[in-house]
């Protein structure tokens, strides 16, 4: 995503006004960013003496965080999650805010000496930033939840919610250390721009600054409106009509013919003319809502999606490219030579390890076409990036890179020597506790050697910085996921539950780093204490940790089937592919999967194509500044491929429909509500869906509904076999 396409789409959608947003001046008072964008959205000036961590903004931010931990959980076991995103915490804590600001008693009262009051006054932007940071922590499941998942679930050892929590807590808390560490680098510049978090100052200043827009409906109304519809309407997919939620046409149209199954389902196949009308499969954790991306990037994405499912998948899977055709086309599921289900306890020994001479009796693992091409592909992701990164925007990193060693501090830095500085060793403390508590973990439980935990902890520190400059610049991350596979893969086969521990504390660490880093640039644009900031983030991190791993172990305690097609809607659909990356990676490793002697050895070298797809975009942009080619971003085209599988193949299919009604026709003819209303009505349809759905799995759970043809989701029921022995296996 360009920076600059951001600072166009933004402050061209009004956002922000040019008076109030102002230039650049002489005296302090006056004077603005050198960085033109940051000029446009930030604002130069700072009140000290504006409270910030108070008492509504602790009760306000512990229950988003608690709310929204629990719900984005919650969904993440279902077969159609759902994301509640920061967008519901910054448009519900405004009003509640301030009706916090008109009721409670403004009486101060001192304890330990200290004075505080339950309000302060009127409801402020500080406060409001701060309670969406709070919350913010809960926005993403944890990553360590799917290791303790698929170690009860599939490898059948429970480490008990105590070591779970350890483990979960280092692994999230690490990265406060790691981004402590390198705010000199990636949050003091003025240099480092962080564009995203432009796109979120500029909503809190339009909240507290810009109050008259000619309209009597507020927000807060489209929100409230939105949510009881949505509400409301989910009672009919949800329960009365579930065939709503995959109009699969090819199938309906002929329900016999493997061809159309297999081209029309969404769970087993690529999803063509699969439409819904259940807005879980439009705005999910796949897609996140269609209105949180500009059409032109929505555009990329779709292409992308296309050109792999649509184009790539049926030529490879007709083909019968290694005998993919004994498989279904699509599915994240495990396979032997013959068809049959891969059974991992047919090759494993008591402790969870490979059996080399089981598995050399059993027979190789197989995948299908469409799950070793996305491995492929997402090998070319990474050089793509680079590749991208380093033609589009070399020139400007390196530029502020020097600028950001030979930059005098400028206005926003200056006002932040106001506050008092997190000390170093507040962060030096926090690595030294998360670091020998995570190997005494990963020893005690048997999850990874000490010494690899060691090399797994040296990564991030290694690549924080280098890949935070790419990302403060490019909003752009290159992923170490893949690498850290590879590195555990080679270096440990057989052991799964040592790739996925080695994994979360090489990628996820940094990942979670750069989210924090990314916050503390938010609080250095807001003007918010650092000590505050610090004790908001680490405060909504174990809360969610608490609960996010509260509700995996109570769900997988009490739904029956769990993780399974029989426990619909709780199949677990990511959670099952992260177990099948742990058998390749892991179990069999990456020598046996992709080696020289492997059917597919040649996906490696699909990095060439990473290396080589930007190279024509980028000349004819520069050739043609104003032709489609500038339009195209290639690191976007394998955006979709990230998820696929596990995804359902029809979502992005719905949520590009979503996008042009959207983000194109309403933001194109009615620009101006488009501003006002988009992304109340996109938190409103969340919010009330994610309820919704609470509700009515548990008031239904019992009850058994008369039978009819719209309660069945499946009408492609082919699908779920292989084009070579689906009449064979149809009567097993």
């Amino acid at each position: 995503m360009h920076a600059g396409d951001i600072e166009r789409g933004y402050s061209d959608a009004g956002y922000a006004d040019e008076k109030m947003l102002g230039g650049v001046e002489k005296d302090l008072d006056v004077e603005d960013s050198p960085i033109e964008m940051v000029r446009m959205a930030v604002s130069n000036k700072d009140d000290p003496n504006m409270p910030c961590l108070t008492f509504r903004s602790w009760v306000l931010g512990i229950i988003f965080a608690v709310g929204l931990a629990f719900v984005n959980q919650y969904y993440w076991f279902r077969e159609n999650p759902i994301t509640l995103n920061g967008y519901v915490v910054q448009l519900l804590s405004f009003p509640l805010g301030y009706i916090m600001a008109l009721v409670l008693p403004k009486r101060k009262f001192r304890t330990f000496g200290w004075e505080w009051t339950l309000n302060p006054g009127p409801f402020n932007i500080k406060e409001h930033v701060i309670i969406s940071i709070f919350a913010g922590t809960s926005v993403g499941t944890t990553y360590g939840i799917d290791v303790v998942t698929i170690k009860k679930m599939w490898y059948h050892t429970d480490m008990g919610f105590g070591p779970s929590i350890l483990f979960i807590l280092t692994s999230q808390i690490m990265g406060y250390s790691f981004a402590g560490f390198s705010r000199r680098f990636l949050v003091y510049p003025a240099a480092m721009i962080w564009p995203s978090t432009l796109v979120s100052v500029t909503l809190f200043r339009t909240f507290h600054e810009i109050q008259n827009f000619g309209s009597r409906l507020t927000r807060t109304w489209v929100f409230w409106i939105c949510f009881a519809g949505s509400f409301l309407w989910y009672f009919i997919p949800g329960v009365i009509f579930p065939a709503l939620s995959f109009l699969a046409i090819l199938c309906f149209i002929a329900p016999a013919n493997i061809y159309a199954n297999q081209l029309g389902d969404a769970f087993n196949g690529v999803g063509m003319l699969n439409f819904t009308l259940d807005w879980s499969y439009i705005s999910s954790s796949y897609t996140q809502s269609p209105i949180a991306i500009p059409w032109i990037y929505a555009c990329n994405v779709f292409a992308g999606f296309v050109l792999v499912m649509w184009v790539a998948t049926p030529i490879g899977y007709y083909r019968n490219t290694w005998n993919t055709q004994l498989m279904p086309m699509y599915t994240a599921t495990l396979y032997q030579t013959n068809g049959t289900e891969f059974e991992i306890d047919q090759v494993m020994t008591a402790n969870n390890m490979l059996d080399e001479a089981k598995y050399a009796s059993y027979g190789p693992l197989r995948m299908t076409f469409t799950y070793a091409m996305t491995y492929g592909l997402s090998f070319a992701a990474i050089t793509n990036l680079l590749v991208y990164i380093a033609l589009t925007y070399g020139k400007d990193i390196v530029q502020r890179v020097r600028q950001a060693r030979q930059m005098d501090d400028d206005i926003h830095m200056r006002l932040m020597h106001r506050y008092k500085e997190v000390p170093l060793w507040w962060y030096a403390v926090t690595f030294a506790i998360t670091f020998a508590v995570s190997i005494v973990v990963c020893e005690v439980w048997d999850m990874l050697p000490w010494y690899w935990v060691i090399l797994a902890t040296f990564i991030p520190f290694i690549f924080t910085i280098p890949i935070g400059i790419v990302q403060a610049l490019s909003n752009q991350q290159p992923g170490l996921n893949v690498i850290t596979e590879f590195i555990i893969g080679y270096g440990r086969p057989g052991d799964p539950i040592a790739n996925v521990t080695f994994k979360v504390y090489g990628y996820i660490t940094m990942a979670q780093a750069l989210v924090l880093v990314s916050d503390q640039k938010l609080g250095h644009y807001m003007k918010l204490p650092p000590r505050h900031l610090f004790i908001a983030q680490l405060v909504g991190t174990i809360i969610c940790s608490f609960v996010q791993l509260g509700v995996a172990f109570w769900l997988m305690a009490t739904v029956d089937h769990m993780c399974t097609k029989e426990g619909m809607p709780f199949t677990c659909l990511q959670a099952n592919t992260f177990f099948s990356a742990s058998v390749i990676w892991g179990l069999v490793g990456p020598g046996r999967m992709f080696g020289p002697g492997s059917p597919y050895h040649p996906v490696m070298y699909l990095f060439i194509l990473g290396v080589l797809l930007p190279f024509p975009f980028w000349y004819l942009s520069k050739r043609f500044p104003n032709s489609w080619a500038k339009h195209i971003h290639t690191p976007l085209l394998f955006i979709a491929i990230g998820y696929m599988p596990p995804a359902p193949s029809h979502v992005y299919t719905n949520w590009f429909i979503g996008c042009f009604f959207f983000n194109y026709l309403w933001h194109k003819y009615f620009n101006r509500a488009w501003q006002r209303y988009a992304f109340a009505l996109s938190a409103g349809l969340d919010c009330g869906l994610a309820i919704s759905g609470i509700i009515v799995y548990y008031i239904f759970l019992k009850v058994e509904l008369p039978q009819w043809w719209g309660l069945n989701v499946y009408h492609c029921p082919l699908a779920a076999y292989g084009k070579a022995n689906y009449k064979e296996m149809m009567d097993i």
